[in-house]
């Protein structure tokens, strides 16, 4: 849902992922203003940072993390080894600890919203991301009964039912993100089973009963550490295999005049322009490249090259980003013809204004010079 582009934060001075999602009704705003609320602090989870919103398009700012996701992992390495599956599952349940403490189900975990720092075939680094249909436990639901949110494959039964939002049904989500790693298949609607040290961990998360699951992101995490997969701290037992698996740099390179010091001005300089002085009460675009990009409430952005679609649909193409939430930052281009059709169409209202009022004039001047005469 929505599209990824890669933007440079003025206030931040660092780039930043900006999603920019479309209004398409009201279900899809309040799961925008849903998950940009989201702002849990901790190093493996990926929450926003600050938003905007400008006729039917909105965006919101994030970490920019540079490794892709674990479903690219997959596809780049096929099934992964145990002691490796075993440091991404206790990070996974070390963010949902931090995000069931905070009253959040994700309720859509899967390896393509699992990120993934560049870490090559070191100790990898997880960072839970898109809580687009993140519930809140004991909360209002915002969509009807019958609507089942998630990806089927990675649901937990109740949740097929339309049970309300709880912590295991994430929990049976783990479960099944275990099995597509370690044996590269992905889940389908059966209960997964796999062989091997892991194979109890994934049997009693993904119990059909609730209640047969582990109550809590600790308790599975302490059931994962007694099967023994887990490495100690500072080893990395997968590099002694011939393929071992590498997390690159997914990110493309970055477009002309644009530098990892952020854009370069027209001089050459790479410093970002000042912060106005005075919150302007209606912005216009700053200058894009080829690419598309967005703004934060948090800071002004300028936008780079894209990051990649998170959804099903590709690279939105995304008018203007404005200012929401009163914040004094300016907004951006995220098309990039955006600025000078802008441009030109403030022209072509200028000359309409001129040549009304030279019309006026003439007009008066002929009726006085025929009360005159």
């Amino acid at each position: 849902m929505g599209s990824v582009w890669r933007a440079w934060d003025l206030r931040r001075s660092a780039y930043v992922a900006a999603k920019v999602l479309g209004q398409h009704d009201a279900g899809t705003l309040l799961r925008f203003v849903r998950e940009q609320s989201v702002r849990i602090q901790h190093p493996h989870v990926v929450a926003p940072h600050g938003w905007a919103a400008d006729d039917d398009k909105v965006v919101f700012a994030m970490d920019l993390v540079r490794g892709g996701s674990v479903a690219t992992l997959l596809g780049d390495h096929g099934p992964l080894p145990p002691s490796y599956v075993a440091v991404l599952l206790d990070q996974l349940l070390q963010a949902l600890s931090a995000v069931h403490a905070a009253g959040v189900v994700h309720r859509d975990l899967k390896p393509a919203n699992l990120l993934l720092d560049a870490t090559g075939t070191g100790r990898p680094h997880l960072r839970l991301s898109d809580f687009g249909v993140a519930g809140l436990v004991d909360e209002p639901r915002m969509t009807r009964n019958s609507t089942v949110l998630g990806t089927p494959g990675y649901l937990a039964p109740e949740q097929l039912s339309g049970e309300d939002p709880d912590p295991r049904q994430d929990l049976y989500a783990v479960g099944a993100v275990a099995y597509e790693l370690l044996t590269g298949d992905r889940p389908t609607g059966s209960r997964p089973s796999a062989a091997g040290p892991l194979a109890d961990f994934i049997h009693t998360c993904t119990a059909t009963n609730p209640a047969d699951r582990p109550a809590t992101a600790r308790a599975a995490a302490r059931l994962l550490a007694e099967t023994g997969t887990l490495p100690p701290a500072g080893t990395l037992p997968w590099t002694t295999q011939p393929d071992a698996p590498e997390v690159f740099d997914q990110l493309p390179p970055l477009p002309p005049s644009w530098t990892p010091a952020g854009p370069a001005s027209p001089s050459g300089n790479t410093t970002a322009p000042a912060e106005p002085t005075q919150p302007p009460q209606a912005v216009g675009p700053v200058q894009p490249t080829a690419a598309a990009g967005t703004t934060s409430s948090n800071g002004p952005a300028r936008p780079a090259n894209p990051t990649g679609a998170t959804g099903a649909g590709g690279p939105a193409g995304v008018e203007r980003s404005a200012v929401s939430q009163g914040a004094g930052v300016q907004g951006s281009a995220v098309s990039p013809g955006a600025e000078v059709e802008g441009a030109g169409r403030r022209r072509g209202l200028v000359w309409l204004a001129v040549g009304c009022f030279v019309g006026a004039a003439g007009l008066i001047g002929s009726a006085v010079w025929v009360l005159v005469n």
